[in-house]
């Protein structure tokens, strides 16, 4: 099938051209992101293939649909950024790749953790200055210490297992207790304020529905201990980045590392070096030296990315051959 791919970035482009090759696909790469104004360039296409990034909302998938689209193949797991209602009322498909590699994300959260930790940015850039003093760069043993896992999904699954190699005792907050996998780490299933409560360390790997928007917030930072560390590699809802910012000027947030930004849309993945940011909230974040925040890389490995383009294609080639989409989306009301 011809494909319309939009987004797309140097570092995934070979992959998605080897596994369309593979399945018979032709990819039409535009490096625009999709969005109402860009909408038009898919016309022509039967399936168009959108990015996290991309605005896929009523107006775009009304242009779409006029132009012959007939399914959306995201390139993420995430998909609050469709608008599933519209793509269900013009008769769209939309299908997504639900997982890829949840090691990438997971050990991405720890690495975080351990940066923070034993300070090794700022080690490195005193280095590089031929400053070899160890004044500031006091860290924490691991070993011991009370880890919150927010969403026990694979990835966060993966990430308790690594935190409880390093002999950290493991705090779960999930809605779905899996209590076979629970006692083979000697993790153990609490409420979320128990959780808040007793964490050195909380890691957060939830989906951003309405429930988990600003999960944490203003209360919940107030419960947490006392030099806490706060890792979110999941979406950047999940922390009301005011709050955060309001606890970490009164010192009780200890670091924080943030892979996602509720407002990174138009943000990461750009190279902004010459214009700077306008985004207030994330410039004061980043004044921050106890904050470590990294552009949504945690699935930038390349087992991820190979999983990513070809359930991808696959996906594609079900659609058409007329099979189940195992991995559809749909609006649920």
């Amino acid at each position: 099938m011809r494909v319309a791919v939009f987004d797309v970035h140097p570092f995934e482009e070979q992959l998605l051209q080897q596994s369309a090759k593979k399945l018979g696909h032709s990819l039409t790469l535009f490096r625009v992101k999709l969005d109402p104004s860009t909408a038009i360039m898919a016309k022509g296409f039967s399936v168009v293939a959108s990015f996290a990034h991309d605005t896929v909302n009523a107006t775009a998938i009304k242009i779409l649909a006029d132009n012959g689209v007939n399914l959306i193949a995201l390139r993420s797991a995430g998909f609050n950024h469709v608008d599933l209602r519209a793509a269900q009322d013009n008769k769209i498909k939309v299908v997504r790749v639900p997982e890829y590699s949840p090691y990438s994300v997971a050990e991405h959260a720890v690495a975080m953790t351990l940066s923070l930790n034993r300070k090794l940015t700022k080690a490195f850039n005193r280095v590089r200055e031929l400053n070899f003093s160890l004044d500031g760069l006091v860290g924490f043993d691991m070993h011991g210490k009370t880890v919150g896992v927010i969403g026990a999904g694979r990835i966060g699954k993966v990430s308790a297992q690594i935190f409880a190699g390093f002999g950290c005792k493991i705090l779960v907050y999930d809605k779905k207790p899996d209590m076979k996998w629970a006692s083979s780490i000697q993790a153990h299933y609490v409420e979320l304020p128990d959780l808040l409560q007793r964490s050195d360390i909380i890691s957060l790997h939830l989906p951003l529905v309405p429930e988990t928007k600003h999960l944490i917030g203003a209360a919940e930072f107030k419960i947490m201990k006392q030099g806490v560390f706060l890792i979110n590699t999941g979406r950047g809802a999940l922390i009301d980045a005011k709050a955060l910012i309001d606890s970490l000027k009164r010192n009780h947030v200890g670091a924080a590392g943030l892979d996602v930004y509720e407002e990174e849309e138009n943000i990461f993945f750009h190279d902004l070096s010459e214009k700077g940011i306008q985004d207030d909230i994330l410039a004061r974040l980043l004044t921050f030296p106890n904050v470590l925040i990294t552009s949504h890389q945690g699935f930038l490995t390349h087992e991820a990315l190979s999983n990513i383009a070809e359930t991808t294609m696959s996906n594609i080639t079900d659609f058409e051959a007329g099979r189940t989409l195992v991995n559809e989306v749909v609006w649920t009301g």
